[in-house]
């Protein structure tokens, strides 16, 4: 959305675009899940007097616009992608498959996912959870318009304050609600560290893969 109130802002998906670049010419594998929060919201659906299900059916809908766009910014930098749909979408995406997704990693894809798991009530944190499991992350990089995880809404509360890193227990316990709880349990069961940073700070990707100090780390003590 950058800038804009809605929809696909196409500086913010070519500065997206040339961040994670920039990690494949260090030679990091990467995947991406994407949202559809700045097309449509299921659970704003639902306050229109939609059923859950199909609400969240128009939120895929909305990943899958947004997969489309990104892939293309990546096209525009000479970087190969590919979009791979957890619902079946063959025209604009490729079904999901765990083993594709490893041997295009294997050979320096970009990998776009979207759809979110492919079922309702189930947010793109978990998702990004899932996938991060399944073609064996190293770590999950969640990026937003924040940097960093903080004891309270910083665009609300100027005296917030920032953690610099902290354990997956304490994020559930204060509720600090950075990404649903579902997804950060799940990342602590496994053992998946977790970055929270700001990906329209410059380079800001790249220092946070790198482990300079970019943003929030969430982690066992």
């Amino acid at each position: 959305m950058g800038s804009e109130k809605f929809g696909v802002d196409p500086d913010a998906s070519h500065k997206i675009a040339t961040s994670v670049k920039e990690l494949t010419q260090l030679g990091v594998q990467v995947g991406i899940v994407i949202g559809g929060g700045n097309i449509f919201r299921g659970i704003k659906g639902t306050h229109q007097g939609m059923e859950r299900t199909p609400a969240d059916h128009i939120g895929m809908l909305a990943t899958i616009i947004n997969g489309i766009s990104l892939q293309q910014a990546f096209e525009n930098i000479s970087c190969e992608s590919r979009i791979m749909s957890a619902i079946a979408c063959d025209v604009m995406a490729e079904s999901y498959n765990w083993k594709n997704a490893l041997k295009y990693l294997d050979q320096g894809l970009v990998l776009i996912f979207v759809g979110g798991t492919g079922n309702p009530y189930f947010t793109t944190d978990t998702a990004a959870a899932l996938r991060a499991f399944e073609i064996q992350a190293e770590i999950l990089m969640k990026a937003t318009k924040v940097d960093g995880i903080y004891d309270k809404d910083p665009l609300k509360y100027p005296n917030a304050v920032k953690f610099d890193q902290i354990t997956y227990s304490d994020v559930l316990t204060n509720k600090l609600q950075v990404m649903d709880a579902a997804a950060i349990a799940l990342c602590r069961e496994n053992r998946i560290p977790i970055r929270v940073f700001n990906i329209f700070e410059d380079h800001s990707l790249k220092k946070a893969v790198c482990n300079q100090s970019a943003g929030t780390l969430v982690m066992e003590a």
